[in-house]
């Protein structure tokens, strides 16, 4: 049955109680949470088709989605380079296409050929694939085939110099690691298959090119813990593999072992043994090293003798200081790290030998992002961004100091025609917060104007400068953007991920709220004209904020949220972020969790914003039962004539690679809702 744009179709109320801890916990649409029968897939097509009304009916949406197809179709687009010798080794979207294909570049600037293009294997255009390892001679390429935003994927082989795919393959699921023999004989791997009858066994295994997978050999066991992940490295140079087994969920805790690369496997042995907090193993040539918080809280990078593997005598690479270390990457003889300060990426290097080198210059005000691997190349690749700037790749060559541009796109706007500020505004118990504001210069002193309120504040995870179409198209409709740098990320450092984890993260939705708060006192907003935005844990802070703040926001889109948490902790791989949000299992960490927790703070009759909720099938980390869930309870108690929908595709991961043409439509019916539901008119011409 159809229903009008001002309808939403109708939601069975099924009420289930259930005691946890002696706490009463009350559920009315648990049946939502299996997507596979009959009765949700109906409604999800009642759903889809009540908001694919709404938005088809915005008389500006045309006009949007113009103007969004010529801000996403730069002259082309890059990412994750790989350089082995004089090759190097890319993705690559240009023009028009769907889905970006695998390069390889010969010299830094020499010919380019096409060697795995997603269009030419059928599947349709949601069928995406990524680097996952390459040879260290080049020869042999592994890489992912995934189809939409789906966390697994099958692994297939490329033998470069002949231009075929290899019968030997992993088949759909999930890889921890790659790693190809030195002399080519074939790769050592961590795969777990999508349906495997004994899904929590974690092991290593050999394959040599030209036998079948029924003959792999099992070469190192990790375990069969549910909240236990192995990962596999190597060091040709000391002729090494290295086993990371990590535990995660509320104690996180990283084994490392290392095993010789041989036709006998010899026993592998343990050098590190259960390191708390975060660890990550990597070798540069024959030396092992780590990033890691363990007795430093902002991070350091130190060199571990396998010889003499206890903690006291890890030697500092890269010391802590007041400002954690975000990113890692190596090149020749130097360590480059880089540490957030704020809103701004500061680089800095040292010497394999410990000591301090002088810094290259690198752009400012934006974003710097270090993109190499971990084994040897004299080559430094980095990619700089910010609000006004589309996303350029450098090239610094540490033995000439030149750096040099490697991939820059078209920009779509002139960036001097932005204005952007760094304030701070008091959080309510006091605490000074950095705010990050970007506005049309032509409207610095105009009055209060129409609101995009957005920010993560989780996971230590820093929300610094980049440039997106989504937010260059607000702005040039007038509109100000802002990013407040909240409590559970890191941008002050690791003090201010820990003030907004766990029972802190309270702080980080009242952050978010006094930011709002701070933008209509200070006449830069006005309460009815703004909206906000998240996704995955920043879905968690909008959800937040709506059932604790309803009346101050027009508008809110929840993109692959985090709802109900008092089960999220039951799907799929969220276990793991026990150590974030702590466990419904625990009794003082429910009780926190249900404090703020959305899905239990929708009031009946309550004057809710317009609410957009963004998920689908192939969300296997934030479980689109969350979002199904809240749009039906939002759709029941809302007292306000605004609209809750639910945009759900089949295809949508946590990490959507859309294809070209979708992420258009999606864009552009995310940013019609937007416009609308603030009154904003869509201007034609451009103003940036």
């Amino acid at each position: 049955m159809a229903h009008a744009v001002d309808s939403p179709p109708p939601t069975p109320i099924e009420p289930i109680t259930e005691v946890l801890h002696g706490i009463e916990i009350m559920d009315s649409y648990r049946w939502l949470e299996d997507q596979n029968s009959s009765r949700t897939r109906k409604w999800l097509e009642e759903q889809a088709a009540y908001t694919r009304a709404y938005f088809d009916a915005i008389p500006d949406r045309e006009r949007i989605r113009t103007r969004v197809r010529e801000l996403l179709a730069l002259k082309e687009v890059i990412s994750e380079p790989w350089n082995i010798g004089d090759r190097h080794f890319f993705l690559k979207r240009q023009d028009d296409r769907e889905q970006p294909v695998i390069v390889m570049r010969e010299g830094l600037f020499g010919p380019e050929s096409v060697l795995v293009d997603p269009a030419q294997r059928g599947g349709g255009s949601s069928l995406t694939v990524s680097i996952a390892a390459i040879s260290r001679d080049g020869s042999f390429l592994a890489y992912s085939v995934r189809n939409g935003g789906t966390d697994h994927s099958s692994l297939e082989i490329l033998d470069v110099e002949r231009g075929t795919v290899l019968p030997d393959c992993l088949p759909e699921g999930f890889c921890a690691g790659i790693v190809f023999a030195p002399d080519g004989s074939g790769f050592y791997y961590s795969h777990r298959e999508l349906n495997d009858p004994n899904p929590n066994y974690r092991a290593a295994f050999w394959h040599g090119f030209g036998t079948e997978r029924s003959e792999d050999r099992e070469i190192f066991f990790a375990g069969e813990e549910p909240n236990l992940f192995l990962g596999i490295l190597d060091s040709p140079e000391a002729k090494l593999l290295a086993y990371p087994v990590f535990f995660t969920g509320k104690s996180p805790r990283t084994s490392v072992y290392l095993q010789a690369m041989s036709s006998e496997s010899p026993e592998a042995r343990l050098v590190v043994e259960e390191i708390k907090g975060c660890f990550v193993p990597f070798f540069v040539r024959s030396q092992l090293l780590a990033y890691t918080d363990f007795a430093a809280p902002n991070f350091r990078i130190v060199r571990i003798d396998v010889g003499d593997p206890d903690p006291s005598h890890w030697q500092d690479v890269v010391p802590e200081s007041d400002k954690r270390i975000q990113q890692f990457a190596v090149a020749g003889d130097q360590m480059f790290v880089t540490r957030i300060d704020r809103f701004s990426t500061k680089v800095e290097v040292f010497g394999l030998d410990r000591e301090r080198r002088e810094v290259p210059h690198f752009p400012s005000e934006g974003t710097i992002d270090l993109l190499n691997r971990t084994f040897a190349t004299d080559k430094l690749f980095y990619a700089y961004t910010s609000i006004s700037r589309p996303t350029a790749i450098y090239c610094y060559d540490t033995g000439r100091e030149e750096a040099a541009a490697w991939s820059e796109s078209n920009s779509p706007i002139d960036a001097s025609a932005i204005a952007v500020e760094e304030t701070t505004f008091t959080s309510t118990d006091g605490v000074s917060v950095p705010l990050f504001l970007a506005v049309r210069k032509d409207l610095l002193n105009s009055g209060p104007l129409p609101t995009f309120l957005t920010g993560y504040g989780g996971f230590g995870s820093c929300v610094t400068p980049r440039f997106t179409a989504f937010a260059t198209f607000l702005i040039e409709q007038g509109f100000l953007f802002a990013v407040p740098a909240l409590r559970g990320g890191s941008e002050l450092g690791e003090q201010w991920h820990r003030a907004g984890k766990r029972e802190n993260r309270q702080n980080s939705f009242n952050d978010f709220v006094a930011a709002a708060g701070w933008l209509i006192r200070e006449h830069r907003s006005i309460s009815n004209r703004v909206a906000i935005g998240g996704g995955s844990n920043a879905g968690l802070l909008v959800g937040a904020a709506i059932t604790q703040q309803p009346d101050l926001f027009c508008a809110a889109i929840c993109l692959g949220p985090l709802l109900d948490m008092t089960r999220y902790h039951l799907f799929d791989f969220a276990a793991g972020w026990a150590d974030e949000y702590g466990s419904p299992d625990d009794q003082q960490d429910l009780q926190s969790l249900l404090a703020y927790s959305p899905y239990h703070h929708v009031l009946d009759r309550t004057t809710y914003p317009a609410v957009l909720l963004i998920s689908g099938d192939a969300d296997t980390r934030c479980n689109p039962m969350h979002a199904r869930k809240m749009a039906a309870r939002l759709q029941a108690a809302s007292g306000s004539a605004r609209p809750v929908l639910l945009d759900y595709k089949t295809a949508w991961g946590h990490t959507p690679v859309q294809p070209f043409s979708t992420k258009i439509e999606a864009l552009a019916d995310r940013l019609a809702f937007i416009c609308h539901e603030l009154g904003v008119r869509v201007q034609s011409g451009r103003f940036l």
